[in-house]
């Protein structure tokens, strides 16, 4: 299976355009167009990015369509499963990051989430079905990690009340030996997590400040020497979100709604799976 670099630099940049839009209504892209034509165009633009750079570095177009099989969470997967929760969380950010952006265009409370979903879960499903045309074959596994990603991005921004409650976060330490850092699975952890703030009787006192994490990471599958190794953790951690949104930084307090920062918990893991 192909790595999740540029799946991972798409949403990046998807989602940095639908951060930045508010502060360029007057741009050429903007003028003249209306909200569904602007949904259109990125949508669009997303596609032809992906075909580009798909014919230029994975090979698309060489191959009769085909699908491949490469598992889920077992130890004898290329990366235990870590890719494919990286699948999950690519489309999930993507999905917040478009419904931003349909929000500042004016679609509705309902139809933001709903259209910002949508084009995150179809530009991720035009990259697998991409692949169907190279070497790496179409991978059901990643499309129903995309679908699971997208879905549950439209659950958490169409219902607020689910997202006042859980996260899905990343958690990377990066060692600075590994020349490609958006896939250095060795140093990353995936991570739910149940804020307290969430509820109105835990609202006061210490608990607003705290969440339960549950998290997975694996070990060991870049190293051909070393026993590849899976863990399940959970966690007592701080909800710096909250801590930053309440000290008038709202940008820093919704980037670490997706990213946790290393050592800001106390983690008990399993056994080795």
């Amino acid at each position: 299976m192909k790595a999740l670099r540029t799946d991972i630099i798409v949403a990046a940049v998807a989602c940095l355009l639908a951060i930045l839009s508010p502060f360029y209504p007057c741009s050429g892209f903007a003028l003249g167009m209306d909200k569904s034509q602007k949904l259109f165009a990125v949508n669009a633009g997303g596609v032809l990015f992906i075909t580009g750079w798909g014919i230029a570095n994975w090979d698309y177009g060489q191959e009769t369509p085909r699908a491949s099989r490469e598992g889920w969470f077992g130890q004898e997967t290329n990366t235990g499963g870590a890719d494919k929760l990286g699948h999950f969380y690519t489309t999930y950010v993507l999905s917040h990051g478009m419904t931003h952006l349909c929000d500042t265009w004016g679609y509705s409370e309902t139809q933001a989430p709903l259209y910002g979903s949508l084009s995150a879960f179809g530009l991720m499903g035009f990259m697998e079905f991409g692949d169907a045309f190279s070497s790496y074959g179409f991978s059901h596994e990643d499309f129903i990690m995309n679908t699971a990603g997208a879905s549950l991005g439209y659950l958490t921004k169409r219902y607020p009340k689910i997202s006042e409650k859980l996260d899905f976060r990343l958690e990377y330490t990066p060692s600075f030996d590994e020349p490609d850092l958006l896939t250095d699975y060795e140093n990353m952890k995936f991570l739910t997590a149940l804020k307290f703030d969430g509820f109105r009787v835990l609202q006061t006192g210490i608990w607003q400040y705290l969440e339960l994490h549950v998290g997975y990471y694996t070990r060991g599958y870049d190293d051909d020497d070393s026993d590849p190794r899976r863990y399940l953790y959970g966690g007592l951690g701080v909800n710096l979100s909250r801590i930053f949104r309440q000290n008038d930084f709202p940008k820093t307090s919704t980037t670490l709604r997706y990213l946790q920062i290393p050592n800001t918990d106390i983690q008990v893991r399993s056994s080795p799976l």
